[in-house]
């Protein structure tokens, strides 16, 4: 080897080293985490929740029309998306303006505007199923470890309801909506998985700029880390050093815990290395990965609904008509106020997979009219045309979820664009949910693929998925804890003088 090769490789390890020295703890800590991740989240309200925990509808409580509703709003502008709930143990519109929400009740018309303590606890008890007698309330100003993110800002002051079972719900003064809720085991779980995994540490997450840096700058330097110790391993396992290393078994020239981290560097350092870059992907330090179809999806989008939502287009079949229509044995919890080209349509929803289209004109329905969404979608995309329809009834490569939470069956449609876009359309509901393009499928493989080991082969035969990525964990935890010996051992030789090191090993 050349003397520039041979300097090269001194530099190299020594960069190694010493970076190491600095991430084999934080290596540690994402892998023994991201074990807890595979099966526990980060407490959070889902638009699920919310469904499951809601009320079914009292239909005989309502007598004020969607259109009287909104008149007591005094607005000119259409709302983005409006609803029919219970609310508080009363039927109530809901009307989401997008930054702003209100609520109108469907028995006299009274509008909410204030949600003092006594609601929220009536609010958070029927959300819990516990007794409110027995609840602690604490006012939240500012943000605690489950209200961290900016997205609950505009929502403080919220009040924290707790029990003894430890059973937490958070409801919102502004809103009067249940905006997190935690049990003792989700709490758990979150602190030995995604809180040190994501470093939601609350004085860090609450300054969110910084807090991103953070994570991309860990991320990024982790992968450099892991990259070089591979590089390493590999130049420094050759067969050529069975002639230059006689007394070894093997060409890996060490002995002991670095003989061990050498060998499990060369089977799971790929794993660390592309790990560590997909996550540093969660945080879109790449945007031109996700850029590309929001013209096109606003397009599709806007056509599906045929034009803004005028109330008066309900006085025909009023809600209570509507859920009047419904099968006997259909339980609506909300009464969807849509369009669908252009003409006014009912859309009851029971529970997340089960729910009813009952036009303005015309009988209920279990989904849209699927030839009609086709076409609508082939006008949308003008100047481009559909090259590719077909209906989805199991997951694919690009729609998929672990979980099986995504709906099924959905419309696939390509279009012959310049991004080779993909549309998913759920017929039972008229909606996009999901679609890619040349950007984003790169940010499928290189984040979902190498981060979660989202393959079909894998998440479609489990526990398949579970015990390969549990092996891939558990040998990068391994790796991480000799790496972890190993740096202790730098830090002590550097650390402690050598006459003092004999003399504390002969204490």
């Amino acid at each position: 080897m050349s003397r520039v090769g041979i300097l090269l490789k001194k530099i190299l390890i020594l960069v190694h080293r010493w970076m190491g020295v600095t991430f084999c703890l934080l290596f540690l800590l994402w892998f023994l985490s991201g074990i807890v991740m595979m099966y526990w989240s980060y407490p959070e309200v889902t638009a699920e929740d919310r469904l499951l925990r809601a009320p079914v509808l009292d239909a005989t409580g309502i007598r004020i029309s969607p259109q009287q509703a909104f008149a007591m709003l005094q607005s000119r502008e259409a709302p983005n998306e409006m609803r029919l709930e219970m609310f508080d143990g009363r039927p109530a519109y809901d009307f989401d303006f997008g930054d702003e929400k209100f609520i109108v009740y469907a028995d006299d018309g009274r509008m909410q505007t204030e949600f003092p303590p006594e609601m929220a606890l009536r609010i958070a008890s029927a959300w819990s199923g516990q007794p409110a007698a027995t609840a602690k309330v604490e006012e939240i100003t500012e943000e605690d470890q489950w209200t961290v993110s900016g997205q609950f800002r505009a929502l403080m002051p919220i009040l924290k309801f707790a029990w003894p079972d430890g059973e937490e719900v958070y409801v919102s003064t502004v809103t009067g909506e249940v905006v997190q809720f935690t049990t003792r085991a989700s709490r758990v779980a979150a602190y030995f998985g995604a809180i040190p995994h994501w470093f939601y540490f609350t004085p860090l997450r609450k300054h969110a700029n910084e807090w991103a840096r953070i994570v991309i700058w860990a991320a990024g330097l982790g992968t450099v880390v892991a990259l070089l110790g591979i590089l390493i391993g590999v130049w420094m396992y050759s067969p050529s050093k069975r002639f230059l290393y006689k007394s070894m078994p093997s060409s890996i020239p060490y002995v002991g815990q670095k003989r061990w981290h050498s060998i499990l560097g060369l089977v799971f350092g790929w794993v660390a290395c592309t790990w560590v870059f997909s996550g540093m992907l969660s945080m879109d330090p790449f945007p031109q990965l996700q850029n590309g179809q929001e013209g096109t999806r606003a397009r599709i989008a806007s056509a599906l609904q045929g034009a803004p939502i005028q109330l008066s287009d309900f006085n025909a079949k009023l809600p209570q008509e509507a859920l009047a229509e419904a099968v006997p044995e259909f339980q609506a919890k909300e009464l969807m106020f849509t369009l669908f080209g252009g003409e006014p349509v009912y859309l009851a929803i029971a529970s997340p997979n089960q729910t009813r289209v009952i036009p303005g004109h015309g009988e209920p329905t279990t989904e849209f009219d699927q030839t009609k969404i086709i076409q609508i979608m082939k006008n949308a995309v003008q100047p481009y045309s559909l090259t590719e329809v077909r209906v989805l009834t199991e997951y694919d490569a690009y729609y998929r979820d672990r979980h099986n939470r995504l709906p099924l069956p959905v419309i696939f449609v390509r279009v012959n664009d310049d991004e080779n876009s993909t549309y998913y359309v759920d017929p039972k509901t008229a909606r996009l949910v999901q679609s890619y393009n040349s950007h984003s499928r790169w940010n499928r493989w290189l984040y979902h693929g190498l981060h979660s080991l989202d393959f079909p082969l894998l998440y479609k035969h489990r526990p398949l998925w579970d015990i390969v990525v549990l092996i891939l964990l558990v040998g990068g935890t391994s790796l991480s804890v000799t790496a972890l010996i190993l740096a202790c051992g730098v830090l002590r030789r550097k650390l402690i003088p050598p006459a003092k090191s004999r003399d504390l090993m002969h204490m």
